[in-house]
């Protein structure tokens, strides 16, 4: 989101029954579901790899982080191919939506910073709660979200404990 402007323009998407948006910006493809490559002992949020035009891309899974049920891919389901910034690095990564709805333009003066109490989802990788048409937008931090050590790849972790060791 930018200070300057009165908007955010976000791409939609569907998670279970919620509304949440991504940065229109940050999205470099929508696919339709493609083979995914399960990694042994990665966390259950980056449990896969994809290919996408020959690059190998982590596919997340949102609903993980934020304890929603996980129901088998269908008709609707899509790959969001989008950058996110990693420990400063931008970084190329795929996330799982149950339905990819359209790109709006979501009022910043609308956005609210998450309650921290009486919500469903994690605070801490909530950016704001948007509102649109009388219903609510989730807004998911996903640099918080992809640098949490849910996210991180098991030996990413393990380094970094060690390091605060």
């Amino acid at each position: 989101m930018s200070d300057d402007q009165s908007y955010m323009t976000a791409l939609t998407i569907r998670l279970e029954d919620e509304l949440f948006a991504v940065e229109a910006s940050r999205v470099r493809e929508i696919l339709d579901l493609v083979p995914i490559t399960k990694v042994p002992s990665a966390p259950a949020f980056v449990g896969g790899l994809i290919n996408v035009r020959g690059s190998i891309v982590p596919l997340a899974d949102l609903r993980v982080m934020f304890g929603m049920d996980r129901p088998e891919p269908d008709a609707d389901t899509r790959i969001v191919v989008m950058e996110v910034d990693i420990d400063g690095e931008p970084t190329i990564a795929g996330i799982l939506a149950d339905k990819v709805h359209d790109v709006t333009d979501i009022e910043t003066a609308s956005i609210e910073e998450a309650p921290k109490v009486g919500m469903r989802w994690r605070p801490e990788f909530v950016k704001g709660i948007g509102k649109r048409n009388g219903g609510f937008i989730i807004i998911p931090d996903m640099e918080k979200i992809f640098e949490s050590p849910g996210g991180r790849s098991p030996s990413a972790a393990a380094s970094e404990e060690r390091s605060a060791a």
